[in-house]
């Protein structure tokens, strides 16, 4: 199975458009990064390194302080695919990534969001 192009693209190149979708929806960059946090476990200063050094999603999950416990809870369709159905750890964890930035911009409540 050939790798995916996502894995060695720079988190920095994705991460304004996750800001894009969420501010385009009346949510904050502060917003997005809490969703980011409090799934890769990063906190802002690591954030930042991620983004200033070119991280490519790869390092950026692999990198990450803690997964959150609760991340197996983030269920859900992202792009025509169930994330829970997902058996490349990679990829799922990229999935959640796009399922949280999703439900922020779709409104949901940010203690829904980040599964309390």
């Amino acid at each position: 199975m050939s790798e995916h192009r996502i894995y060695s693209t720079a988190f920095a190149k994705v991460y304004p458009m996750y800001v894009q979708k969420a501010e385009r929806k009346g949510r904050t960059q502060a917003e997005v990064d809490q969703v980011i946090q409090w799934l890769t476990g990063y906190d802002a200063a690591g954030l930042q390194r991620v983004l200033d050094e070119g991280w490519d999603f790869r390092r950026f999950f692999a990198d990450a302080p803690a997964l959150n416990p609760n991340a197996p809870l983030i269920t859900g369709v992202v792009c025509g695919i169930r994330v829970e159905d997902i058996e490349d750890p990679l990829m799922q964890k990229l999935r959640w990534l796009d399922k949280l930035v999703d439900e922020l911009a779709k409104g949901k409540a940010m203690e829904k969001i980040l599964r309390r």
